[in-house]
């Protein structure tokens, strides 16, 4: 840390220089700037520098190393262990960097740095098009692409990284780079998984795809009825075009119009069938689900940046995820998915989900650091409370329904749906093999491991 008299005089500067704004502590606005996602989260920089343009960005990576700062990066501040933040530290905030420039003729966008998928999918989709996006329309897309991405489109599109073009860069020693399939190429494959270790995105450049309509079925079942619903779920999926996704998830039932009121706060399993297409084509496609005895359900034409709202949750949620990437869901495993739902949390925001792969995502290019894709199916337990009071049986619930899974795991995982869970974790989202190249990668692009503030990855 530098002299209390130089970090002073550097943080003027910095405000000075910044076209956007610069928060310490005692700031009005500070508090609002560093609150993220996650309310389990309680960080306290000593500067947050709320970038306008990628000159703000190498500015504030220069001034962190002037005074031997941490530098934490946050876009969405999705990361549900905190990642966008650090105690005594820089932030550099890139919300300001969100905006999305589509270029339809060559069905590719350029997207800002702090772009969330809603920024993404609504400017997308008046064209007709869209990309593989997270399923949750506050969701950061930079940290998402970066990570890998996995969301409703991917059995379609293939996973967010598979669509990634180009990644405009700013290095841990305040250097502007490009990385794509033709200019520094090794990067560019870092890129593809390796997250944000290996400097600041400013902008990401993302294949597009046609995607005139889209259709859901979502179907809610009494949990007495959730075996049945999800077995059918998975025979259907598993047997269904590519253009079929979706999830069982069982969940509190919301206070929504399609939600009887006698059923509202009680447990449900749900079945979800999205569809690149239209709604007849769908109704075919469903017919088994619908076709058991269900509660409600909600069928047709939706756009697809609306259903990537449908999830979204109340900011100031606490919040605890986890994920196993499964061999294969046989009905050993759907009785064991089920019966863990019965101690699922409820009331609370807490969703216990279950999600399909293979198509597109396990057709795509396997060079990249992103181990899971060939695995067929992913259970994701999604912690989200409100009263700390519940902080303890919340979190042991998450890490039960991963010791369930175990027996089916493949030991591969999607680092975006877990927090920080220890350094194997983290090979075991890359591979061995691409968690040491990454390693030599990273001891070029960020020797002193400045960009550790992630999933991180330390220098060879």
């Amino acid at each position: 840390m530098a002299p209390l008299s130089k970090a002073g005089a550097a943080l003027a500067a910095l405000r000075e220089d910044l076209t956007g704004d610069v928060f310490a502590p005692g700031d009005p606005g500070y508090d609002d700037a560093r609150a993220v996602f996650n309310a389990m989260i309680d960080r306290r920089p000593a500067v947050i520098a709320q970038c306008a343009d990628e000159t703000d960005v190498v500015r504030s990576v220069r001034f962190a190393r002037d005074l031997d700062l941490k530098i934490a990066v946050r876009g969405g501040g999705h990361s549900v262990s905190g990642m966008a933040l650090n105690d005594g530290g820089l932030v550099i905030d890139l919300r300001r960097m969100h905006e999305v420039t589509v270029h339809p003729a060559a069905e590719a966008v350029r997207v800002g740095g702090g772009a969330t998928m809603s920024h993404l999918d609504r400017a997308t989709q008046p064209y007709g098009l869209a990309t593989t996006g997270g399923r949750a329309s506050t969701t950061g897309v930079g940290g998402f692409v970066l990570g890998g991405g996995t969301g409703w489109l991917d059995r379609c599109f293939g996973l967010a990284v598979d669509n990634l073009l180009g990644v405009e860069l700013v290095t841990a020693d305040g250097s502007r780079t490009h990385a794509s399939a033709d200019e520094n190429p090794d990067l560019f494959w870092a890129l593809h998984g390796g997250g944000g270790n290996f400097g600041v995105a400013t902008a990401l450049t993302l294949k597009l795809h046609e995607l005139p309509q889209f259709s859901i079925a979502l179907v809610l079942f009494l949990p007495e009825h959730g075996r049945e619903a999800v077995r059918t779920y998975r025979d259907l999926i598993t047997a269904a075009p590519v253009e079929t996704g979706g999830a069982v998830i069982y969940l509190t039932a919301p206070p929504e119009e399609f939600v009887p009121p006698h059923l509202v706060g009680t447990l449900l399993c749900a079945a979800l069938v999205t569809y690149a297409g239209g709604e007849e084509d769908l109704r075919k496609l469903a017919e088994p689900l619908l076709a058991l005895p269900h509660e409600a359900e909600v069928v047709g034409v939706t756009p697809y940046a609306d259903v990537q709202c449908m999830i979204d949750d109340p900011p100031g949620m606490r919040n605890y995820w986890s994920a196993e990437y499964l061999t294969g869901a046989p009905d050993e495993f759907v009785d064991v998915y089920c019966a863990r739902a019965d101690s699922m949390p409820v009331p609370t925001g807490t969703q216990h989900v279950l999600f399909p792969q293979g198509g597109a995502i396990a057709d795509g290019p396997h060079e990249y650091p992103v181990p899971y894709r060939d695995a067929p199916w992913a259970v994701h337990p999604f912690g989200i409370w409100e009263d700390p009071a519940d902080d303890e049986r919340s979190v042991r619930w998450v890490r039960d329904v991963r010791e369930d899974a175990r027996p089916w795991s493949t030991g591969d995982v999607y680092l975006n749906f877990i927090g920080d869970e220890g350094p194997e974790r983290v090979i075991a989202g890359l591979g061995w093999e691409n968690a040491r190249r990454l390693a030599e990668l990273k001891r070029h692009y960020d020797p002193d491991n400045v960009f550790r503030f992630n999933h991180n990855i330390r220098p060879a």
